[in-house]
């Protein structure tokens, strides 16, 4: 196994009180680097950089709203200053909102474009300046499979990762003669975190993440990985590349199919009050890694191989139809 060397480099993650976020900084903290953490939460910030001090990491953190284009500008400079270089930028704070399109107020999905997609091109115009600088680095996006299968009722969240995709591709577009600046992008399946239980919520029943769900550690592994040895494009759990593939081939079939599971969920889904969340505001609740919607470690076997045998049964069920005509 390759030896990861992340030791002394200074490595900014956004979103880093919670979930994925919080789940990279402990990855990354075992590897003595100088993490800068960013969020709106310092509160819970300040928790996250003392138990990566405990791994012997140097911890920097900053209150950042990556939807404030000067604040970021402001975290960029601070960590250049603090030890005159950016090695790694992280793009990893998002929201979510689910509803119906027309339901969901505006200004909610206006937010979640802001966070997940102006918030994104707000981190890699900061530090990209300083990149060119050192003539290197590497700016890893966490997109999820959002990025390429459209989530029903979760137009304003789709619209931010199918333009995240987007974005990647055109920026590595222009940094072709740039060999030593890396843009990398991420597209886990769904992660045991508590980002669903943040979400803003105007379907009237209770949010829960979709089996299989994965444990964070594994998209943090991923990102370490990554950030030691960049690669374009990474799919973080088996589910995400089945979907990669199904849209690909079916695209109208895979959202019809996926609207269609979704409306049997909410038929038995336990009601719940309408609420925007963390959209505007920080919150004080479920604040660590894990959302409680599985066990630390890979998701359950049957669940695994249930997934992937209904994949693997809508392809060969829509191809076996097309070559019947």
């Amino acid at each position: 196994m390759k030896e990861i060397r992340l030791t002394g480099k200074t490595i900014v993650i956004t979103g880093a009180s919670s979930g994925a976020g919080r789940a990279a900084a402990f990855e990354f903290a075992q590897y003595q680097p100088n993490l800068v953490l960013a969020s709106r939460n310092i509160t819970a910030l300040e928790e996250v950089a003392d138990e990566c001090r405990e791994f012997g990491a140097e911890v920097l953190t900053v209150e950042t709203d990556v939807t404030d284009p000067k604040a970021v500008i402001a975290l960029a400079n601070a960590a250049n200053d603090w030890y005159n270089r950016i090695d790694v930028w992280i793009n990893n704070a998002g929201v979510l909102a689910a509803g119906d399109f027309d339901t969901t107020p505006m200004e909610v999905h206006e937010q979640v474009i802001k966070t997940n997609l102006l918030g994104y091109m707000n981190g890699a115009h900061a530090v990209m300046p300083f990149f060119k600088s050192q003539h290197y680095g590497t700016l890893i996006n966490n997109i999820s499979v959002g990025g390429f299968t459209a989530v029903p009722y979760g137009a304003g969240y789709s619209a931010s990762k199918f333009g995240l995709t987007g974005f990647s591709e055109a920026l590595r577009g222009e940094l072709t003669n740039w060999p030593c600046i890396h843009v990398c992008d991420l597209y886990p399946a769904f992660l045991d975190t508590p980002g669903i239980q943040h979400a803003g919520n105007y379907t009237g029943k209770q949010l829960k993440p979709a089996p299989p769900v994965y444990d964070p550690k594994r998209l943090a592994e991923a990102i370490v990985k990554v950030a030691d040895d960049p690669k374009t494009s990474t799919y973080v759990g088996s589910t995400s590349l089945l979907l990669k593939v199904s849209h690909a081939l079916f695209p109208e079939l895979t959202t019809k199919l996926t609207g269609a599971i979704m409306r049997r969920y909410f038929k038995n889904a336990a009601p719940i009050s309408s609420t925007s969340g963390n959209l505007f505001n920080t919150v004080n609740y479920g604040m660590a890694p894990y959302g409680g919607f599985g066990l630390p470690g890979k998701p359950k076997a049957h669940r695994k191989y249930i997934a992937g045998a209904l994949a693997t049964g809508l392809i060969a069920g829509v191809c076996l139809t097309l070559f019947r005509k």
